[in-house]
Parts: C-alpha cells; structure tokens; sequence
C-alpha cells in the first residue's frame, strides 16, 4: 500500500505515514449513483411521452364514446365551471332558441370551446319553437320584443341566475327577414336591441341582433358539422378513424350538401387556388368563398379555414317539381297546339310522366290550364327530361344555374349529404348511409318500374321506413331522379364516387347550423381563458408551468449537469494520476534519508 511520508527535523526528526485512500471506490459510488439517477429520469421521460403523446386508436376512440355519451345526459347546472350561450334562430316559419353550454377551455391554444347543447333533467335538448316567424312583426316593429319574449324566458329558466350576467345572447335571422325592406329589418332589430335588455340580464349588445345572409348561414352549417365531426381537432399522429390530413397535425374536413324543399346549398373548404382564372371568374370566386379564422387568436393561422358556400333556390325537391310540372304542362300544351292533339287533357289521354310510378295518376293544374298525368316509371327518361332544369353552361368551372363553382378533389375529399339526400336514400330505397352510385341507380330504377298498386301495399305491410308517408311513395321516383342529376350532373361528382355519406343524425343528434354560430361567434373566449391561467399558473403551480410545458427543456438540463459532473470526476480521476506518478520517486527519497537515521542517537 503506498505511504504519504512527512519529516521533521528541527528540533527533532521522526516520520509518520498516512494510508492513501484510493479514489476509485468513491468514482464507483458517484457513477452507479449517475447511472440510478439517469435511469430514473429516462424512466419520467418516458412516462412523460406516454402522457403526453398521441395515445392509442383505441383508447381515443373510446374517448370519444364517452364523450358522445355524455353530450346525451343531463346538463350538470351546478357546475360553477360551466359557462351558457344563447342563439335564437328567427326563420321565415318560426323562431327557435337553442341554449348551449361548455366547461372552461382546455389551455390548449389549438382547441375550440367544447360547446354542447344543454339538457334538461329529463335529458332533453333545451330548446323552444314559436310561429309564426318574426318577419310578421314587419308592420308592428314596436311588439318585436314581446315576440321573443317567451323564448327568452324559457332559457331565463334553464340557465342558472347566476350565470345570466355572463351569458351572450345572439338573435340571427334568416330567410324570412331578408325579403322584407331594409327600413323594416332596422326598425325590428332596433326594437329587440332597446328593450330586450330592460327585462333579461344576458350579454347582449347591437351586434349580437342581425339578419345573416345565406353564405353566413352556410359556412355556419359546414363548421357546425366539423365540429361534431371533430375535424377542427389537431393531433400529431392521424388514428385509425382519423381521416387524411391537409396539413401536418390539421384534420381533413367534410364538405355538406344539403337539400330542403325549396333549396339546395353546397359548401366545402377549398385550397390556396393555384389555377388561373379569368376576371369573371375571379370576381365570381370571391363572392362565392368566405375565408375566416376559427381561433381564439388572430395571429395563429392554424384555424384558418377557405369555404366554398352557395344556395341554390328553386334546387330543392319540392320547388323543382314544381319547375318540372311547369315545364311539362307548358310543352304538352305547345305540342297540342301545334300539332292538333289533345295529350293530357282528358283522363283517358294523360301525358305519360316518366317520374312517376307506374300506374298512379295525378292532375297539374296551373291557373285555368289542367294537365292529366299517369305514371310510367321510367327513371333514366325521367332523368333526361330532367336536365334542362340544372340550367348549366357550357364553361367547366359552372355548376348548377351557370354559378361559378371551386374545383372539388375528389381523390381527396369527403362530403355529407343531409335532407333530402338522405330521405331519397333512405325513407323508401333502405339504402342510406354511405353512397355509392350505381347501387343507388338500380334502386331508384326498381322502385320506379314498379307498380302503384304494388307500393302501397307494401306501405301498408309496413315495409318502408316509419318516416316515409304517401307523399313520399309518390314523389319518391322523381326526387330520386332529380337528386342523382343535382350530384353528378350538376355538381360533377364521380358516379363511383366512395367518400359521400348521406345522414339525419350525426352521433345521434340533429346539428344546427346555431351550433357552427355559436362556436364563430365566441372563438375569442378561448384566448381569456388562457390568460387567467397563466395568471394563476404564474403564482401558483410553478413546477407545472416549469416541467409539464417545458419538459423537453429540462430534461436537457438534467443531461447537461450530469454530463458536467461526469466529465469533472474524469478530470480529477486524470489529476491523480499524475499526482501519484509525481509522488512515487519522492517516497523512495525520503525512504533513504530516513533509513539511516535510525540507528543515529541523539546525544544530551
């Protein structure tokens, strides 16, 4: 064992030695106590990841059941976390409020508001209809308020009182109120705005009470059924049921058709356009697209969203039969005329209607002209005749009524088709769900051919759906026809296009475009939310601030300080070393110095 020898020699001399403690013990302390402390902190690290990072498929799927599970239960009114919305939809028919509620945001600056629409105890929507429209107050603006008054009362009553105070309120009006002068639409808004607030605490100020468009209405349906969908959702790695991305971490959306009675909407977000367009065609496009930005900030373009939006009136079923009668009516007498027959005007000379099925009669009467019609059933003639009604032009980017229409990828697109779409897929056919086109084409084909005695005895025997009615049966063949000509003809859809679903219900539940209103109209909220948390994450919970949104960053610390420490027991391992090697010919110095003095004796 090496010694440490130290020499006296005045007024003495004697030595002693010190064992030297080798260091390499203490090295394999300090390097197993690295290495326990490296292990622990991979260990967090990986913890962190699988906290933090995208779960599995199937635990976000389950997620999301419980989630859609829980938007059909009871609202909690007791939560002091929960914050309330009102929107009053004012159509032409009626007017309805629907009272919407969400939890405070998530802290996730990519995230919406995760509004639901509330229900009762009974887990009932928490919604109330009146009629007739408020357009009916255009002669007595003065009574506007006291219209609404019983709608605003029955949310009065779900919301609890002490969240009134904070509550926005939104009265937007559509159809019904657009054909009336501007003068009238002014002297109605202005009296909701002066003496609503007299009675009701809501958040309510002058620009929360308008008459939309029909492009707002539009984009407000298309971001309430992406929302549902859950297509406004960032995630860094797609899941299975997660569709193909635009963008890295951005969902790709649904486009929506809708067809009503009297008209036909489209709306669907389209890219950065790249293609060249002419002036027309330019000027066109941008009445056409509405561009807005879905997040709580403006300086994030995250939730920045390009939509195509365009109504069609006159397109909807039951006003399109009406155009199609018109034309029959005007054609067949033309002919009579011309060329001396008398087709239609009698009973036992009908005009034979290829969209109708076979066998069933019917009368079109316009004014004092009357038209006898019978059934033949013959859907692809039906189809043909069915076409002048689309009213196209010959250019490549019009669509139905000569209107400019964005290109549409249909490699990479999905759309949903509600109304009508899914009444003529479903109700008779049995067929609704996810479209495919030639399928659907022999099934409206049989259901034309057959005959009208054949179907309502089945409609008796209850072979259709419990929502189809006579008026269905009769009309069903025609719809069809005129539904396959609007998508493929007029909107250019492939025939074997896959990625179409038809739909009433959306996880169970109707979604109104007041959804898509409410979600616009406070995308700011997110951003107070976020703020106050900072606040209280500034003075309170700092390891959370420090570890949780900067974990990545102290990790790095961590590896730091330990590649720091271990780099300076190397260096002090390397100083010994050279110590000891320094030392070894001094010991053997002082080792024959000191040999012989052991037998010197010191003298008095």
């Amino acid at each position: 064992m090496a010694r440490i020898s130290f020499s006296f020699l005045c007024p003495a001399s004697w030595y002693f030695t010190v064992p030297t403690v080798s260091p390499f013990p203490r090295q394999r302390v300090a390097f197993l106590g690295l290495f326990f402390i490296s292990c622990l902190l991979l260990l967090m690290l990986i913890m962190d990841f699988r906290h933090w990072g995208a779960s599995s498929p199937r635990d976000r799927q389950y997620e999301r059941y419980l989630a859609r599970v829980g938007d059909l239960e009871a609202t909690d009114t007791e939560d002091p976390d929960l914050n309330y919305g009102l929107v009053v939809d004012c159509g032409s028919s009626g007017s309805r409020i629907f009272v919407y509620f969400w939890p405070r945001h998530n802290g996730n600056p990519h995230d919406l508001l995760d509004i639901k629409q509330m229900r009762d105890r009974n887990s009932q929507p928490v919604v109330k209809k009146i009629k007739p429209g408020i357009s009916a107050m255009a002669d007595t603006p003065e009574h506007a308020s006291d219209y609404l008054r019983p709608l605003l009362s029955f949310a009065a009553a779900h919301v609890p009182v002490r969240k009134h105070k904070e509550t926005p309120l939104y009265i937007l009006c559509t159809a019904g109120m657009r054909l009336l002068p501007e003068r009238k639409q002014l002297a109605i808004l202005a009296d909701l705005v002066k003496d609503l607030p007299l009675e009701f605490d809501f958040l309510f100020s002058q620009s929360q009470a308008e008459v939309i468009s029909g492009k707002q209405e539009g984009v407000y349906a298309w971001i309430g059924i992406n929302f549902v969908l859950g297509r406004f959702d960032h995630e860094d790695e797609a899941d299975a049921e997660a569709p193909q991305e635009l963008v890295t971490g951005r969902r790709r959306t649904v486009g929506i058709l809708d067809m009503g009675g009297a008209s036909l909407q489209i709306a669907y977000e389209v890219p950065t356009s790249t293609s060249v367009l002419s002036p027309q065609e330019e000027e066109a496009a941008k009445i056409l697209l509405a561009e807005f930005n879905l997040g709580c900030d403006v300086q994030h373009t995250e939730h920045v969203y390009r939509v195509y939006v365009t109504t069609f009136l006159g397109f909807g079923g039951n006003f399109a039969r009406q155009r199609y009668e018109d034309l029959v009516l005007n054609e067949t007498l033309n002919k009579n005329r011309l060329l001396g027959h008398k087709t239609g005007l009698s009973p036992d000379n009908p005009f034979l209607d290829p969209c109708l099925p076979v066998g069933l009669t019917d009368v079109v009467e316009r004014n004092s002209q009357v038209l006898h019609v019978r059934g033949r059933g013959d859907w692809a003639a039906c189809g043909a005749m069915l076409s002048p009604l689309l009213a196209r032009s010959n250019t490549s980017q019009a669509s139905l009524n000569g209107i400019y229409q964005s290109p549409i990828d249909f490699n990479n697109s999905e759309f949903y088709g509600f109304s009508e779409f899914f009444y003529c897929t479903e109700d008779v056919l049995r067929i609704g769900g996810r479209y495919h086109g030639p399928t659907f084409a022999k099934a409206a084909q049989d259901y034309c051919g057959m005959a009208w005695s054949v179907l309502t005895q089945r409609f008796k025997n209850g072979l259709f759906s419990s929502h189809a009615d006579e008026h269905r049966l009769k009309y069903q063949c025609f719809k069809s026809a005129w539904m396959y000509q609007v998508l493929h003809e007029g909107f250019h859809f492939p025939y074997d296009y896959p990625n179409l679903q038809t739909a009433q219900l959306v996880y169970d539940r109707e979604v109104q475009w007041t959804l898509g209103a409410i979600l616009y109209k406070t995308r700011f909220l997110p951003l107070r939310d976020l703020r106050q948390e900072g606040v209280r994450q500034a003075h309170g919970n700092w390891f959370r601030l420090s570890f949780v949104y900067n974990h990545y960053l102290f990790f790095a610390c961590i590896l730091v300080v330990l590649l720091a420490i271990i780099l300076y027991l190397l260096r002090l391992r390397r100083i010994h070393h050279r110590q000891t090697r320094a030392s070894a010919p001094l010991n053997l110095l002082w080792i024959e110095e000191v040999v012989p003095m052991i037998g010197v004796q010191v003298g008095p």
